[in-house]
């Protein structure tokens, strides 16, 4: 089968899900002789510091598409001048040098998108429908995110194939955005529904509240939960000796990296866990840094900096290295979270999982009996429920063994490729 899947670079400096989720399952279509070609946006798209579709042009490129959008006279640059601003080697430095998470003054170049046809990008429109028609038609067209759903149509009508839609945490940008914008946003993408085949939402929480978002029957939803290629993946070793929390993903105080340490402080003052440490990874972008430099002094000044390791590498083998040195993990998001690709990354290591009772993690939690949830989402509980597995070493273990098995067992990409495979299929066969 061929397949186009269009992607949205988000720079290489920090975790993030959506990218790895989309390279996992690509790789493995991939080794099972499938055609997939990448149609980048924005940015190039970048995985373990390598440009997974080096070989295509980056659509809506990122800094023309910005000047166009904001700055009159911009759309009339001379030929030359867009060149130069649509070239990889420009935008791949962008992508090196950050990557921004937040909606929040991108809200007319987010409508925009959305648009599609009738956008400020319609004739970048034109030039990715032409170039999916040079590649040669393919089966099926697969969009990362609803964000990007405005493409939808045009692709529909011009190569006559099923358009199918990932659905991962669009909530957290759209609602970012200013209200009356906000509400826009969701009218086009319950408009542009019409040009979907399939929405695979990545959990049944996500998929429940899409299809509140959207007014929408459950008729065109498929969820098809993360998986991840699970070889590579030794157990733990950090339940041996001395305690380690880790953290793996952004680091950012809206992930609740701050929660975390301001637990970790509660905890390393208690009898018996003086010796208690935290490991951090995961990546930042530069509006990041001076969080992360008002967290280093919050340590300082309880004496506690020498017991944090904020890590800088993130690639597979830093990832799995360092899954292997904690007792256990938690990110404590203080919003709901879509799914929670590092809960898997944790139990692949058999490393228990402490999460906040919100969101997709009951429902992962749940799934994998690899841990548990604690409710108020505040310092206080989350700190207790830390200290219930780093003194009870047996209860850690068994949820870590549990959490490891179900992953190997129901969470492994073979097993959201194949679901993909039937989603695909499904479309087809209409």
């Amino acid at each position: 089968m061929k397949i186009v899947q269009i992607i949205p670079g988000v720079g290489d400096t920090f975790y993030c899900q959506n990218c790895m989720r989309d390279k996992e399952v690509l790789g493995e279509l991939r080794a099972r002789g499938h055609d997939v070609v990448l149609a980048p946006m924005y940015l190039p798209v970048f995985s373990e510091g390598e440009d997974i579709a080096a070989g295509a042009p980056v659509f809506y490129g990122a800094v023309g598409v910005y000047l166009s959008q904001y700055f009159a006279g911009a759309a009339n640059a001379p030929a030359w001048v867009k060149h130069l601003l649509d070239s990889r080697r420009l935008l791949g430095w962008v992508a090196r040098k950050g990557g921004t998470t937040r909606a929040a003054g991108l809200e007319g170049m987010t409508l925009s998108v959305l648009r599609g046809e009738n956008g400020g990008q319609s004739a970048e429109l034109g030039r990715l429908v032409d170039w999916l028609v040079k590649e040669g038609k393919p089966d099926v067209v697969h969009l990362s995110n609803a964000l990007l759903i405005g493409l939808a149509g045009k692709i529909r009508r011009e190569l006559g194939v099923p358009v199918i839609c990932s659905l991962q945490d669009e909530d957290s940008w759209i609602d970012s955005m200013e209200h009356a914008a906000a509400m826009e946003a969701w009218n086009l993408i319950a408009e542009k529904s019409s040009d979907v085949c399939a929405f695979i939402p990545v959990s049944n929480y996500y998929s429940k509240l899409m299809q509140e978002r959207l007014r929408m029957d459950s008729g065109k939803f498929h969820v098809v939960p993360v998986g991840i290629s699970t070889g590579g993946y030794t157990v733990a070793s950090g339940a041996a000796g001395e305690p380690v929390i880790g953290y793996l993903s952004k680091m950012s105080e809206s992930l609740g990296l701050e929660v975390l340490v301001d637990a970790f402080m509660i905890l390393k003052s208690k009898t018996g866990l003086g010796n208690l440490r935290l490991r951090v990874m995961g990546g930042h972008t530069p509006e990041d840094k001076s969080f992360l430099e008002r967290l280093r002094r919050k340590l300082g000044s309880r004496g506690m900096l020498g017991s944090v390791d904020f890590l800088t590498s993130f690639d597979r083998d830093s990832r799995i290295a360092f899954l292997k040195s904690l007792s256990v993990m938690s990110v404590p998001m203080p919003q709901p979270e879509a799914f929670g690709m590092f809960i898997l990354e944790a139990l692949a290591s058999g490393v228990p999982v402490v999460q906040p009772g919100i969101g997709a993690f009951p429902e992962l939690v749940e799934a994998t009996q690899g841990g548990i949830c604690y409710e108020p989402n505040d310092v206080t509980t989350l700190a207790g429920a830390l200290e219930s597995l780093l003194r009870d070493r047996d209860l850690a273990a068994r949820l870590g063994q549990a959490g490891r098995k179900a992953v190997c067992e129901r969470f492994d990409v073979a097993r959201t490729a194949d679901s993909m495979m039937e989603v695909y299929r499904k479309c087809l066969a209409v």
